[in-house]
């Protein structure tokens, strides 16, 4: 069974900032590199695709022109780069060295942003143009701001989306509903896909994931879901060992059609990279 890992971040701490680690105690100090992640593949992911790891702003366009350098060296298939569709000023600029920098796709996490971001022209607009560009733009919203997804969904509808960690629900609290509702509705969007990432550190761990899981399932199905380790925040929950023992164990229920399009096939399709 291969293996697209669609949300690997790596830290370099000597090369950009990550301010937002200190609040973590697990992911406050020390690098996180490629070679750490591939000691928890244990030789399990095929391929793997970087994630800007929330970098901080001033070194956003940094953290991808190092990561470029990797992509080139063949340790990774390509990048998601963070971006800043808010504002037009160099925006453009942006896009434009995408090809250069192995760039495959973008993301701007909106859950630590005010709730209006996403909803204004200029977003939007800024987000057509990296669909015009061919490039998919992965979400990042917190479980109560999926109706936040569906407005912007439905506003480019030209647009492939990405829904990272399958909208983030808070597992350990018992959030069944209204995310539950809202991601059925985020499923009536053809151009959403799903990312199954990040759900045991909502959990606490491995218990209580399956409703959540079987849901995702059930309303996009496996032509629209791609599968992601979210490591090294993965260690908050099951670690990436763990989160791999079950993905493998949600996969091997289904068909080996549908396993190739969950662990490799859509992201692929997504993002134009291919298994060597």
């Amino acid at each position: 069974m291969k293996l697209i890992d669609t949300h690997l971040h790596l830290i370099y701490r000597g090369q950009a900032g990550y301010g937002w680690t200190s609040g973590v105690p697990a992911l406050a100090s020390g690098d996180f590199t490629i070679q750490d992640a591939r000691a928890g593949y244990g030789g399990r992911v095929a391929g793997t695709i970087h994630m800007e790891a929330g970098v901080d702003d001033a070194d956003y366009q940094t953290e991808a022109r190092f990561i470029a350098g990797m992509i080139r060296d063949g340790d990774l298939l390509g990048q998601i780069a963070s971006c800043r569709p808010e504002t037009d000023a160099g925006f453009a600029a942006w896009l434009e060295q995408a090809d250069a920098l192995g760039v495959v796709g973008y993301r701007r996490i909106l859950h630590a942003v005010p709730d209006d971001l996403s909803l204004s022209e200029t977003f939007q607009t800024n987000i057509r143009r990296i669909g015009a560009a061919g490039r998919p733009f992965d979400m990042c919203f917190a479980a109560r701001q999926l109706p936040l997804a569906l407005m912007l969904a439905r506003a480019c509808p030209d647009v492939t989306f990405v829904l990272d960690h399958c909208g983030v629900p808070d597992i350990a609290g018992g959030g069944l509903d209204p995310w539950r509702a809202d991601m059925a509705a985020l499923a009536t969007c053809p151009n959403v896909t799903v990312k199954l990432s990040g759900i045991t550190a909502y959990a606490g761990g491995a218990q209580g994931i399956d409703p959540y899981i079987d849901h995702v399932l059930a309303t996009f199905g496996p032509a629209r879901m791609v599968w992601g380790s979210d490591w090294p925040v993965v260690r908050l929950g099951s670690d990436l060992p763990g989160w791999l023992d079950i993905t493998l164990a949600v996969l091997a229920r289904l068909g080996a059609d549908e396993q190739a399009q969950i662990g490799h096939r859509n992201a692929e399709r997504i993002w134009g990279v291919r298994l060597g």
